[in-house]
């Protein structure tokens, strides 16, 4: 019996009418489906109801990757808010300067999963400050007009709270021996008042692709206004 003259048998035949929903919500059946029609339409005739099943269909795709993209990235901003909000509250713990500046150092630099965040402080003085000789591993001290010829590296860009690039290495001046090892990072200027000499805050990374300009920066915003807010009550 030749294919043409092939028949479908009575019990497949009557599950697929009394429930023809298996067949169209079976995306490979249904281009079988398509296809055997096309053919057995010929090359001369044009079928525009196929044409626009085929549009549509290639619409959908796009809607669900696209929908699958909103969703990955919603998932990313709630895990990076969250991150933020735990190194927030961290900050708020300790009850001496010290302190402060050795957590910020250990425990917030793993909350934030950043290899290195040294605090950059502008002072006048010449001779190295006792508690920056201590606290060395996380506060730099550096001379006036530092931070802002190390914010706006790019004379192009406007000057900005928080900058995020993609570096070949660090500064030694922020990031002492571990300078060459640096491939992006954060940079948040800090304000604490009038009368004060301006801070930076910095987060290094030895992955490149940890920070970069194309990144948001809302909730390192949101840090470095905390930060500045909690280092005001030190600085009193």
């Amino acid at each position: 019996m030749s294919s043409t003259q092939m028949k479908i048998e009575d019990d497949l035949r009557a599950r697929i009418i009394d429930d023809p929903d298996v067949i169209l919500n079976d995306h490979d059946v249904m281009r079988a489906l398509v296809a055997a029609n096309e053919r057995a339409m010929g090359h001369n005739v044009v079928d525009l109801r196929g044409i626009a099943m085929e549009r549509l269909e290639s619409r959908l795709d796009r809607l669900e990757d696209t929908h699958r993209s909103v969703i990955a990235a919603a998932y990313e901003n709630l895990a990076g808010m969250n991150q933020v909000h735990r190194a927030v509250l961290r900050l708020l713990d300790p009850t001496d300067f010290e302190g402060f500046l050795r957590d910020l150092g250990g425990e917030v630099s793993g909350i934030l999963g950043v290899d290195y965040i040294h605090l950059v402080l502008e002072t006048q003085q010449e001779e190295e400050d006792p508690a920056v000789q201590r606290l060395g591993q996380v506060l730099r001290a550096v001379p006036p007009g530092f931070i802002a010829a190390y914010m706006n590296q790019d004379r192009r860009a406007p000057k900005r709270q928080v900058v995020l690039r993609q570096i070949g290495h660090g500064l030694p001046e922020v990031y002492a021996g571990n300078a060459h090892h640096i491939r992006s990072e954060a940079c948040l200027r800090l304000d604490f008042g009038a009368g004060r000499m301006p801070g930076l805050l910095v987060m290094g990374s030895e992955d490149p692709h940890l920070f970069s300009p194309q990144q948001g920066t809302d909730l390192l915003s949101f840090f470095a206004s905390v930060f500045e807010r909690t280092m005001r009550r030190w600085l009193q």
